[in-house]
């Protein structure tokens, strides 16, 4: 059995006016508010999310 990490995304920048497939790629990462964090399993689809919207939010 083993065990997956775990990656912590805070959302810093508001994805008003950004492009509809990032704000569903950031709903989908389970941000909702500004400064929302997330304590997510380290997988590669989460991974290809958080660079699709790295400029949105921030991996502590």
């Amino acid at each position: 059995m083993t065990t997956q990490g775990k990656i912590k995304v805070r959302l810093v920048r508001s994805p008003i006016g950004c492009n509809v497939s990032h704000r569903a790629t950031v709903r989908g990462l389970g941000l909702r508010k500004l400064g929302s964090t997330r304590e997510l399993v380290d997988t590669p689809a989460v991974r290809g999310m958080i660079n699709k919207v790295s400029y949105l939010v921030k991996v502590d």
